[in-house]
């Protein structure tokens, strides 16, 4: 049996920093080894489900601008699984939920940048999935619980997103920001406990939810890693900050 994972991912050159965040993941990654892996991408947008099948090595996504020559150059030669995407796909048809296989699109930094320090080898498999920010958070949640299996046969589901993510607010500041924190705490108690029907509407509920989420495709994968999880009360791994509201939340579910 193993836990799935919420990740906070940060941005791409997360991968030549070094901090607290950054050790943790390391550490993190080298005691708990899975089987395979699949990470819903907050940087993979569909409104199907859909789920990419390659036995190959993935082609890198550079989907950012403006950050350093190096990290354009990177690498991480992670493989696909074409059998495990064929089996979240049947779990999740027998739970009604429609997917689609992809089978030409590329690794994007939601899923390599943290992958990449968690298990620097790429020698496990690795499933990218889509997800849709326009569904509501209860069939995001379903979408999870489909996969729920998964973790059963020591496949680890991870959602890649983040909890603040309003990068206008970015600051160059060394401590967080009130009210991105006051966000996060209000989150974090509801997750902790699983208090699924105020998390469903945390847009109402949370405080500053507008202004720490203007779109929710970051917030997508916590809701799938909820659901997949086998955790009645989810754990807090880790949490730190940077430029002021970059939140680095890790919750095992």
């Amino acid at each position: 049996m193993i836990s799935s994972l919420f990740i906070c991912h940060g941005g791409p050159s997360i991968v030549f920093e070094k901090n607290e965040y950054t050790t943790f993941l390391k550490e993190f990654g080298s005691k708990m080894i899975p089987k395979a892996i699949v990470v819903f991408t907050a940087h993979w947008e569909n409104e199907i489900t859909t789920i990419s099948s390659i036995n190959g090595i993935y082609d890198m996504i550079y989907d950012f601008y403006g950050f350093p020559k190096e990290l354009y150059a990177l690498k991480y030669p992670a493989k696909g699984s074409q059998e495990i995407a064929l089996k979240a796909k049947s779990l999740l048809t027998n739970c009604g939920i429609e997917s689609h296989l992809d089978e030409k699109r590329g690794l994007d930094h939601g899923a390599w940048d943290i992958l990449y320090l968690m298990y620097p080898d790429a020698e496990i498999p690795v499933v990218q999935v889509s997800v849709n920010p326009f569904m509501p958070m209860e069939e995001q949640y379903k979408i999870g619980e489909a996969l729920k299996s998964l973790g059963e046969e020591d496949i680890l589901v991870i959602g890649s997103g983040s909890t603040v993510h309003n990068l206008s607010t970015l600051a160059d500041v060394k401590e967080p920001i009130r009210w991105a924190v006051e966000f996060d705490d209000w989150l974090v108690n509801k997750v902790e406990h699983k208090k699924l029907d105020e998390l469903f509407s945390y847009q109402k509920l949370a405080p500053h939810a507008t202004l720490a989420v203007p779109r929710e495709e970051h917030m997508v994968p916590l809701f799938i890693a909820l659901g997949s999880g086998h955790k009645n009360k989810p754990v807090l791994l880790h949490r730190s900050y940077n430029f002021g509201t970059l939140t680095y939340l890790i919750f095992e579910c």
